[in-house]
């Protein structure tokens, strides 16, 4: 698998310099205009009407090569095993981005906690307030 990505990878850089080449040496539709006010350049050496159809051709087919070329490549620098958590973008949305936060569920971070009461046991969860998300706390 290696070989023939490396192999598509050679292809994909000759066509994209070939490609880039051919669109040099086209000319634009400005240069007929220069040509009928005597500039020459209508004699080359596909004749004044070859030449726009075998470039524009050569050009479509090595944009063509490029494109499966890059498909190609994509296809082979896609990953094969299933990542943890699912297969699916969609199936990872709701996990944290960074994995757990070190924060237990419904604990705001930075609240200061309750201190333990007199007999020792441990103080009893104080629910949550209550808000709209981006309202500030009243202290």
């Amino acid at each position: 698998m290696q070989f023939l990505a490396n192999l598509l990878l050679v292809v994909q850089i000759i066509s994209a310099l070939v490609m880039i080449g051919l669109v040099l040496i086209q000319h634009g539709k400005g240069a007929d205009m220069g040509a009928s006010f005597g500039s020459g350049s209508s004699g080359s050496l596909f004749g004044a009407t070859g030449s726009a159809n075998f470039l524009s051709r050569s050009t479509s087919a090595c944009a063509t090569v490029f494109f499966i070329c890059t498909l190609g490549l994509a296809y082979f620098g896609t990953p094969r095993e299933a990542p943890a958590g699912g297969t699916s973008v969609l199936e990872k949305a709701g996990l944290p981005a960074g994995g757990a936060s070190g924060v237990a569920p419904g604990v705001i971070p930075g609240a200061i906690p309750a201190a333990p009461s007199a007999d020792g046991a441990a103080p009893s969860a104080a629910p949550a307030p209550v808000g709209k998300p981006g309202d500030i706390p009243k202290q």
